[in-house]
């Protein structure tokens, strides 16, 4: 046998992959020469050489050769690590996942993570030159609020209506009244708003309607299942007056009983005489609620503020409600405030009612992103408790928050009084909530006229700055002022309570006539005076505006974590000053607003906070040209309605020392990891 066929038996298959091509030419052309070529390579080719070369591996090995070489122990070993490596990788990555989800805090819903603006949408813009705002000029100023790093809108009360107190009284919940526009412009408005990103909250008043509501003409005739829809009461009628069922007075003022010349018995209203109360112990007209808000819901609307809802539910067993002056008894009383009213407010079920509109809104909040915001519109004023208890519990949840009062409802204006008013809200508030603030309202005085133009930027810092969802009235921003009354006319009065009116002028927009609020002859209620130096157009020109001011605390308050869900610990207050801190732990960057509501004032911080370190920069203030500076914190010195955002750098927080125990506050508790730069929940 020649040594290439005993290789062959003994080795298997011969590799023809070293090869020369050449010599494949030579194969394919001389095929005498073929037979020969093995016996003169077998003679020239070393037996050790050829074993060496067979037992390498190599491209396009069999199948018979590959598992040779992988059998053998430097593959198998290698392979076994590779594989261990990659399952131990996998794994650790997956607890790595579940481990930064379980720790990581809830993301800050949309109604948390931005300020809310209001819109009174007749004074906002008008768009078709009749003096009157709509729905068409609010998409129309759209960029405005965006400029304004808000993303959330809230838009009074634009159901069809006679406007009676300025428009409460719905005649149709599922219709636009004229004044504002069509539905088709609300649904163009209300895809613009969601095109930029922004969110969309209406109001929405359940406990009554307005008197010209077919389902009021349908009840005053006794027609059907409405027979009962409102709340009707045999009258007693002597000398052509009419005696009322009981003492019960109206909000406004006078007998909350009218006597209806159709149905010859009174019907009930604690608003006006054209606003009859819904009956709500009539589960047909709950119902008719739930199908209103499942309406709007479908519309698109992101969520709803429910107005009044602490008059939903009256005693049935109809007694006198008791004097405050005991010596009243018996007497005609005509004002509100000379009642205490135990039957026609906060009855026993009302949060029951209102439950269940939480529960309507849930049924479209389960798609992700798409959650539908509930707030409730009661001023309980000087029962703050009642008014916690519109936050629901932590099993049973009502709304996302009672819309906060305490600032608006100021008696007086000091360091003081805005501790008391900040503290009062939070302390009484139930774990795990979220508080809210507003300093104005379509119904309060506007800032500037009800404390003075000279702490609009200070109230505005303040607003911005504390924990929770800030509430803008619009013309805040600019500092927009209310007109006077006697410019009120009595074709104003038609539309509302003249008392309520002066805060809701038009928008300034620019220092054309009218502040281009209309390019109409007029408008519905008069342009303040000073249009043409307070106005939107002209305080973006000018960086140490109003204007400029709360676009630099929006942004601040946007980026940064301490103040968007970080602890508020109070440090100071007195006659002149309110001092806090907002800090997240972990961060080691804290901020301190020193904001002033008296009159000029010194305070020595460090003399305060242990451990404070002796110089802070002013990252903000009410007078743009001190942001930057350094301050020593021995000595602060702050004029009459002078803001002050400082910024320092210290490991100690303010929330972890003794001195401060009980004065610091926070609702989604969060910490800051350096290393991994995120945020976790178990400090």
């Amino acid at each position: 046998r020649s040594l290439p066929m005993e290789l062959s038996e003994k080795r298997g298959v011969e590799n023809n992959g070293f090869v020369q091509n050449e010599a494949f030419e030579d194969k394919e052309t001389d095929t005498s020469s073929q037979e020969e070529m093995p016996e003169k390579r077998s003679a020239d080719v070393d037996l050790g050489a050829v074993e060496e070369t067979v037992l390498k591996p190599y491209a396009g090995m069999p199948k018979e050769v590959l598992l040779q070489f992988s059998s053998q122990a430097c593959y198998r070993v290698t392979r076994e690590i590779l594989f261990w490596l990659i399952i131990a990788g996998s794994v650790a990555l997956v607890c790595a996942t579940i481990a930064i989800i379980a720790l990581s805090p809830k993301c800050l819903d949309w109604w948390q993570a931005s300020p809310i603006y209001r819109i009174y949408p007749r004074s906002f813009k008008d768009s078709n030159m009749d003096g009157n705002g709509d729905l068409k000029g609010i998409q129309e100023k759209l960029d405005h609020i965006t400029s304004l790093n808000i993303k959330t809108i809230w838009i009074t009360s634009f159901f069809k209506s006679p406007l009676k107190d300025l428009g409460y009284g719905a005649e149709d919940f599922y219709d636009i009244d004229p004044i504002f526009g069509s539905m088709k412009d609300f649904e163009n408005l209300l895809a613009a708003i969601h095109d930029k990103g922004l969110k969309v909250i209406m109001d929405l008043i359940p406990n009554h309607t307005s008197d010209k509501h077919w389902w009021f003409q349908l009840s005053r005739n006794r027609t059907g299942k409405y027979k009962d829809y409102y709340i009707w009461q045999d009258c007693r009628q002597a000398a052509g007056s009419v005696t009322p069922p009981n003492n019960w007075v109206s909000v406004l003022g006078g007998s909350s009983w009218q006597f209806d010349d159709v149905r010859k018995q009174c019907y009930f209203h604690q608003f006006g005489k054209e606003q009859p109360d819904l009956n709500f112990h009539n589960p047909a007209v709950q119902q008719e609620i739930h199908d209103i808000i499942k309406f709007w819901l479908n519309k698109g609307v992101d969520g709803f503020s429910f107005g009044t809802v602490k008059f939903l539910l009256e005693a049935t067993h109809l007694r006198d409600e008791p004097p405050v002056n005991k010596s009243q008894t018996g007497v005609i009383i005509t004002a509100y405030s000379q009642l205490y009213h135990d039957y026609t407010t906060k009855q026993v079920g009302l949060h029951d009612i209102i439950r269940s509109f939480r529960h309507t809104m849930n049924e479209f909040s389960r798609e992700p992103g798409r959650y539908r915001f509930m707030g409730s519109d009661d001023d309980e004023k000087e029962d703050i408790g009642a008014t916690m208890i519109y936050y629901g519990t932590t099993f049973v949840q009502e709304a996302d928050f009672p819309f906060n009062f305490n600032l608006i409802n100021l008696k007086r204006l000091s360091g003081n009084s805005i501790f008391e008013a900040v503290d009062s809200w939070m302390k009484n508030m139930p774990a795990g909530k979220w508080p809210n603030w507003a300093v104005g309202s379509p119904n309060a005085a506007r800032i500037s006229t009800r404390i003075g133009k000279e702490y609009i930027n200070v109230m505005n810092m303040l607003l911005l700055t504390l924990p929770g969802t800030p509430v803008t009235y619009y013309g805040e921003e600019i500092g927009m002022e209310n007109i006077a009354s006697q410019n009120v006319s009595e074709e104003h009065v038609s539309s509302g309570p003249v008392a309520t009116l002066p805060e809701k002028s038009p928008m300034q927009w620019d220092g054309k006539i009218n502040a281009g609020f209309t390019e109409g002859n007029s408008s519905w209620l008069p342009v303040h005076s000073n249009y043409q130096s307070v106005n939107v157009e002209i305080q973006s020109t000018w960086s140490n505006s109003t204007l400029s001011l709360y676009r630099a605390l929006t942004l601040l308050r946007n980026n940064e974590l301490p103040l968007n869900r970080g602890w508020m610990c109070h440090i100071w207050n007195d006659t002149n000053v309110f001092v806090y801190v907002r800090e997240l732990d972990g961060l080691g960057r804290v901020f301190m607003m020193v904001l002033n509501f008296g009159q000029e004032s010194t305070i020595n911080l460090k003399a305060i906070v242990p451990n404070l370190p002796c110089e802070a920069v002013i990252r903000l203030s009410t007078h743009f040209s001190n942001a930057g500076k350094v301050v020593n914190t021995s000595l602060i010195k702050t004029e009459m309605g002078e803001g002050l955002v400082l910024e320092y750098k210290t490991a100690n927080s303010v929330h972890t020392m003794e001195a401060f125990q009980g004065k610091c506050f926070v609702a989604e508790k969060a910490c800051y990891s350096k290393a991994f730069n995120l945020l976790y929940v178990n400090c």
